[in-house]
């Protein structure tokens, strides 16, 4: 009887033993929610950006909210006796600083100033495939043939709903927006191959502080030139593109990233420039076409293909 039990005794181990796979989908899962967060925070960017341009002018807007935020991640890294980066990484940071934290909000809140949110989404419509040839370039990343084609189809069905929404017509905002779309695909790269060896907040924290320097003077001048005027909105959409946008969206945002891969999170923005559009209808009171559902689902099915594609 003890020899049959013994035998018998290896099968709730054989039970268990086809489970074990399920636990590496774990980060992946997290991943991919982390990299979703990021985008809903970042939905909100542009329809914060029109209020803060309602009490604060385009220079004063970006360096005020570079400085809040970098006293937020200054405060998180010194709470936490987080050490200084290794010296090889100082440079990837500053690509980061230079995209993310400066580049993408000036020349996005200079295009706001004469462009509708529904037009400055085209940048984010092209951010993840401009996100995806980077990192192809700078990391080595192949992503398969599939993963280019739904990339490419929901690029295309973005770019043609946002044009369209803006009437199709060439402004000189538009060289602040494409402008804006190589900067920070450039620090999405940087930042997402740094998040792989540093946590992701860790990587935003120090790009922030590393344009501390430089936002605390350019505050100072902006503030002296510019007209503020303290509006319940102008406080609102700075606050919320200081802590939300440049600080929370991209801690989550880089930490999805180095979990799923720069390619496959940079494709969840496809659904962005959708969600900027939605805000703006609530926020701003824009009005959008019977066409946002139709490429709504576009964007969905793109989405799919794409986090299922293996590079």
């Amino acid at each position: 009887m003890r020899t049959e039990n013994s035998a018998t005794a290896p099968s709730p181990i054989a039970v268990s033993g086809p489970a074990a796979p399920v636990a590496p989908a774990t980060p992946v899962v997290r991943g991919t929610l982390q990299a979703g967060f990021g985008v809903a925070a970042f939905s909100l960017t542009f329809p914060a950006t029109a209020w803060g341009l309602e009490g604060f002018g385009p220079w004063s807007l970006v360096a005020v909210r570079s400085v809040l935020a970098a006293l937020i991640a200054a405060g998180c890294l010194l709470a936490l006796r987080v050490p200084l980066p290794a010296r090889r990484d100082w440079a990837a940071l500053a690509v980061v600083a230079a995209g993310t934290v400066l580049g993408f909000p000036l020349l996005t809140t200079l295009a706001l100033q004469s462009s509708t949110t529904a037009h400055a989404a085209v940048v984010v419509g092209l951010l993840p495939l401009t996100t995806a040839l980077f990192s192809a370039l700078r990391v080595g990343t192949r992503p398969s043939r599939t993963f280019w084609l739904a990339a490419l189809a929901g690029a295309a069905a973005v770019v043609a709903f946002t044009v369209q929404q803006s009437g199709g017509a060439l402004t000189t905002a538009d060289l602040y927006l494409f402008g804006a779309l190589l900067v920070c695909a450039a620090g999405y790269t940087e930042g997402g191959r740094l998040a792989r060896t540093m946590p992701g907040w860790q990587v935003i924290g120090w790009a922030l502080v590393l344009c501390l320097p430089v936002g605390l003077p350019a505050a100072a001048v902006a503030l002296a030139h510019e007209p503020v005027q303290w509006t319940w909105h102008g406080v609102t959409g700075l606050l919320w593109v200081a802590a939300g946008s440049q600080f929370l969206g991209l801690v989550v945002w880089y930490r999805g990233m180095a979990a799923i891969g720069i390619p496959k999170a940079s494709q969840l923005q496809l659904a962005q420039p959708l969600l900027t559009l939605v805000w703006s209808v609530l926020l701003l009171g824009e009005h959008l076409t019977v066409a946002a559902p139709l490429t709504a689902a576009a964007v969905l099915v793109c989405i799919a293909v794409t986090q299922r594609a293996r590079g």
